[in-house]
């Protein structure tokens, strides 16, 4: 399945690293920001991770609730979130059911061989719960900053 600009977000409703449960229909009027990395504690899902960490209190400014999403276990995220101290919640998506509505989980390779996994995509649902934006296999470095300014520029046109 793949997700565009315009359409209705895919509901989630995931648990984060404390068991408590996030749903999109939570967030209603909020616009968010959900970011999914292939693993906690990588070269490239770290950057990610400290770069939203970095960029978080501009985006909570302008009330953007951010969330991370792997299929990483709880343990994991709690563990990864200590460690870069990540401000935002980790959501857990276990078996890539929420990815897969997302486009962003299926059959990936390296190194000869195939398994399934997270393909680093973001998307920014708006406050009515449709995608304003999708960023498909995003690099790390760059990505946030890209984020933080069409956020901006959302944000500016909806004042």
């Amino acid at each position: 399945m793949t997700v565009a600009p315009g359409d209705v977000a895919p509901d989630f409703s995931m648990p984060d690293a404390d068991g408590n449960i996030v749903s999109l229909a939570d967030l209603k009027g909020q616009r968010v920001i959900l970011f999914f990395y292939p693993r906690d504690n990588t070269p490239g899902c770290t950057k990610e991770a400290c770069a939203f960490r970095d960029a978080y209190s501009d985006l909570q400014a302008q009330d953007v609730a951010v969330f991370g999403v792997s299929t990483d276990n709880a343990k994991s995220h709690t563990k990864f979130a200590a460690k870069y101290d990540l401000p935002f919640p980790l959501l857990i998506d276990e078996e890539g059911e929420v990815g897969t509505r997302y486009g962003c989980y299926g059959l990936k390779k390296m190194y000869g061989k195939e398994y399934m996994g997270i393909t680093r995509s973001s998307f920014i649902i708006g406050p009515d719960g449709h995608l304003e934006k999708v960023y498909r296999k995003v690099k790390p470095e760059p990505h946030v900053a890209e984020v933080v300014a069409d956020i901006n520029e959302l944000t500016s046109t909806a004042s």
